[in-house]
């Protein structure tokens, strides 16, 4: 971890401690691969002290991909099921969310890991150049640190969505999408939040006094350990929300 690190650190937090603003909104955007699995054998109901009991064989039927956006101020998420995690794919993600989920917002802050295909000229190799320009302007892009992903709140409602959801066997993409789009509308319903509590000052009051003032390495080693300490408390405070839901 370097000063390059807590730049990023510091600039995903900041985002995350500002109110909702419709002009300026906060999307937070991760991916998965999801292996389609089908029953080889139908699964035996629960019964009375029996759970559903399912057989150990099963069918590969390929994978997909699903884009996951996660707004934090207003606990809204959209997933997108994707035959691919291609340029094009990730291209329309971007365009889906300036012409559909926020036609209105002046600028789209987007958290994102770094991912090679996670970048503006994905848009200029899908689209033509006016229409590219045209969404990019829209658009505002703020990438975790290296080896940091966990900063980004949608990784958090991917747990969510596998615990609660995908975490069984779904022969195909129908199947996929059906099952997904009820556990998004009733999400999104309930507006389901991610009680985020790591914050800069935080991570600031955790380092030594002479952080801040030209001695970065004190500094460092202090917010390793609020970090640590932050992805336990997630751990738990995920199986909290989950218990709850």
């Amino acid at each position: 971890m370097d000063a390059a690190f807590i730049c990023q650190m510091e600039d995903i937090l900041d985002l995350y401690e500002e109110d909702w603003d419709s002009r300026y909104p906060v999307v937070c955007l991760d991916e998965k691969p999801y292996q389609l699995l089908e029953h080889t054998h139908e699964p035996l109901p629960a019964e009375p002290g029996k759970p559903e009991r399912e057989d150990y064989t099963y069918k590969r039927n390929g994978t997909c991909n699903l884009f996951i956006m996660y707004c934090p101020q207003t606990g809204w998420r959209h997933v997108k099921v994707t035959k691919q995690r291609t340029v094009r794919d990730y291209a329309e993600c971007l365009k889906e969310l300036v012409d559909v989920h926020f036609p209105e917002a002046e600028k789209i802050r987007i958290v994102q890991d770094n991912l090679n295909t996670h970048k503006g000229a994905s848009l200029y190799k899908t689209y033509p150049a006016e229409e590219a320009r045209r969404i990019y302007k829209k658009l505002e892009f703020h990438y975790t640190p290296n080896h940091a992903s966990w900063l980004n709140m949608a990784e958090i409602e991917i747990h969510v969505l596998c615990k609660q959801c995908i975490d069984r066997r779904m022969g195909n993409t129908e199947i996929l999408k059906y099952e997904i789009a009820a556990w998004e509308e009733e999400r999104n319903q309930n507006q389901a939040m991610i009680h985020w509590r790591f914050t800069t000052e935080k991570a600031r009051d955790r380092a030594c006094p002479c952080a801040g003032r030209g001695s970065e390495e004190p500094m460092i080693a202090s917010i390793i350990t609020s970090i640590a300490i932050l992805r336990i408390a997630l751990k738990i405070s995920l199986k909290i929300n989950l218990a709850d839901h």
